[in-house]
């Protein structure tokens, strides 16, 4: 008989990134869409966005992550994947929910690109006055 390995999901979202994680205990590899994390977000600022959760409660080589991206871009597969690390964290030690919250990374950014208006160029943007 297999021992069933203990698998913690949680959902994060950014701008129109949805990421759909799971945590396992293991050694500290992050895959991201089948790849490995820093083959995958291509940019260190990214790759330390998506540990931050790790570095700031101590749990960094404890945890596997597979995170399942969809939606957007690669900046917005980080902070998805981030914030489904930290609920997914908070799931397997609840008491490290107040560090999580403190630092807002467990709060769903709520910025998304604004829709164009008629009569403009852009959302805002309106086009050139011609005075003459």
């Amino acid at each position: 008989m297999a021992e069933e390995q203990v698998r913690y999901y949680a959902t994060g979202r950014r701008k129109t990134a949805v990421a759909r994680v799971w945590l396992m205990p293991g050694t500290g590899n992050i895959t991201i869409n089948g790849k490995p994390a820093r083959e995958y977000l291509g940019r260190f600022t990214l790759e330390a966005m998506v540990n931050q959760p790790f570095a700031v409660t101590n749990t960094e080589g404890q945890f596997d992550v597979v995170a399942h991206c969809k939606g957007g871009g690669i900046s917005g597969h980080a902070g998805a994947v981030r914030m489904g690390i930290a609920r997914a964290l908070i799931q397997a030690k609840p008491e490290l929910r107040p560090t999580l919250r403190q630092l807002g990374i467990v709060t769903r950014d709520p910025r998304v690109k604004e829709r164009k208006k008629y009569g403009r160029k852009r959302a805002r943007r309106a086009f050139q006055y011609v005075k003459r």
